[in-house]
């Protein structure tokens, strides 16, 4: 979509579509100058025909009217916020993406978005961007009828008008920018998921992220079973060890030009990428089976996500660590019984060969502590008990570092993609206990996703890290919003969230720097004359 900002009465900007976000309560007096000019033009029939239709502005309701060429546009659509006093940009995100699928059910293209009075502009701006964006998303490229439609029209152009008193200016203007381009990563690794398991192998996966990289001017080393041995993988070439696709070790590297910011701490993201998982010789019913294609929808969030922290350009490296493999049954595939060395030297048992994912990660994440990070986050498709504990909606945040856990929360909060933070607590380690090795790869059935955070946890160290339990929201099962049926992209506006957050962080420690030796030297000069 290309976007572009107009002022004045936004019924008189050039659009197929005037969209209009109300809150509960706005369709009387008080209305914004958008609805007032709208209704005045359609002669009170635009209040009227809410009325009639009961559209309150709730959360989730909308209304559209044709005009019959009383305005510019030829259709107006209002949709409701809800109660302005719990207003969440994410609130009007949602509302966009509904707009983007009007939008694209109504055949136009072109919109002009009447922007609500909010208390930050930007971040309105970047939540209608982010919406309409992933609004418009659609994953058909393997469908005849959409080859036939190949020509009808979709939403290209919008307009977006700000409130009343809201001036254009450069904090408009960078979210709007930063909206695209964390929309457009969350597209991309949106079309990652979807793909199917033949079309999506590690290699093809490897050679994205090569692409990817390349694009937005990031370093990559790729590596093969060669490497992985290596590197003593041991429980990494255990799962892999059933498919006839080759395993792939991807390592992305963003680096500051500054010589001394590059030689920070970096923060490191790890992304579970099992391109497909069968379950191994444990092997999973066809029903748990058909989506397993989304089992890396932690590594394409992470991949991503760094095409956006590309742009960001923060003051300390960024790494991205991923072992894409597939989990087959095959006569040399690893076995419930068997015991793997790990990269750490730790041995563990394997009970269930469908727990691979923790397997994978335990080895990446032991490699990417040993490049000294300030603090780790995984991502991971990787329990069912965490979508019984917590739907399809909500992602399940795990860590004993209060400050990082706290941190990764609220960059969550400010994207918009909902956490809950579940304990890893040491009173089910005991479910992981062997009789013959440092540990096993499975425990009981109950606090499943808290057994393998506290498997995952093993191999940190004393590293800050958050593990996060993507297995729900990865993939939706119902049009909602912004998200179409299918894969949503989660994470990805989280870490960008969190990497902005440690860069303004930084940039202030920075700022107030200089000022301690300055007064120090005084303090000096002082004492000296003294």
């Amino acid at each position: 979509m290309n976007f572009t900002f107009v002022s004045g009465d936004a019924t008189l900007a050039n659009g197929d579509l005037l969209v209009i976000p109300l809150f509960e309560g706005e369709l009387g007096e008080g209305a914004p100058a958008s609805l007032a000019s709208a209704d005045k033009s359609l002669e009170g029939r635009l209040r009227g025909a809410a009325t009639q239709e009961g559209f309150k502005a709730k959360a989730d309701q909308s209304l559209v009217m044709h005009t019959l060429g009383r305005t510019t546009a030829g259709r107006v659509l209002l949709l409701g916020l809800g109660n302005r006093a719990r207003f969440h940009p994410e609130v009007l995100r949602l509302a966009a993406g509904r707009a983007a699928k009007t939008a694209q059910r109504l055949k136009v293209t072109s919109l002009v978005v009447a922007l609500p009075a909010t208390k930050a502009p930007a971040d309105a701006v970047r939540a209608v961007v982010e919406g309409l964006e992933l609004g418009a998303y659609r994953f058909d490229k393997y469908k005849s009828s959409a080859r036939e439609e190949k020509g009808a029209p979709k939403p290209t152009k919008v307009a977006l008008a700000l409130p009343e008193g809201t001036e254009k200016s450069r904090d408009v203007e960078d979210a709007l920018a930063l909206g695209k381009r964390v929309a457009e990563a969350s597209n991309w690794a949106r079309d990652l998921v979807n793909e199917p398991p033949n079309a999506v192998t590690p290699t093809v996966l490897a050679e994205a992220a090569r692409k990817s990289a390349r694009e937005h001017g990031l370093k990559i080393t790729i590596g093969g079973k060669r490497e992985i041995e290596k590197l003593d993988m041991g429980m990494f070439l255990g799962v892999t060890a059933g498919s006839t696709e080759e395993p792939r070790l991807i390592h992305v590297v963003y680096t500051p030009k500054n010589a001394r910011d590059a030689k920070r701490p970096p923060l490191a993201l790890v992304g579970k990428a099992i391109t497909f998982d069968s379950g191994g010789l444990s092997l999973k019913p066809t029903e748990g089976m058909v989506d397993m294609k989304t089992d890396m929808a932690g590594s394409a969030a992470v991949l991503g996500a760094m095409q956006v922290i590309a742009s960001i350009k923060p003051p300390f490296p960024v790494h991205a660590f991923i072992g894409a493999c597939e989990n087959m049954p095959a006569g040399n595939a690893y076995k419930p019984g068997d015991i793997l060395t790990s990269r750490l030297g730790k041995t563990v048992e394997i009970t269930n060969t469908d727990a691979e994912g923790r397997l994978v990660l335990g080895d990446m994440l032991t490699w990417a502590c040993e490049h000294q990070p300030s603090a780790v986050i995984d991502l991971a498709t990787l329990t069912g008990a965490c979508i019984v504990a917590l739907g399809n909606y909500i992602v399940g945040a795990f860590g004993d570092n209060d400050g990082t856990v706290n941190e990764v929360l609220q960059a969550a909060r400010t994207a918009g993609e909902e956490m809950w933070r579940l304990p890893v607590s040491e009173l089910q380690k005991d479910a992981l206990r062997s009789e013959v090795a440092d540990m096993k790869n499975s425990g009981e059935r109950w606090g499943g996703s808290i057994n393998a955070a506290l498997f995952l946890k093993e191999f940190v160290g004393e590293t800050p890290w958050v593990h996060l339990d993507i297995a729900g929201p990865s993939n939706s099962p119902k049009e909602r919003g912004y998200n179409a049926k299918g894969a949503t992209g989660v994470g990805v506006r989280t870490l960008v969230e969190w990497v902005r957050l440690r860069t303004e962080t930084q940039a202030t420690e920075a700022a107030e720097a200089p000022a301690k030796p300055a007064r120090a030297a005084r303090g000096a000069r002082k004492s000296a004359r003294s």
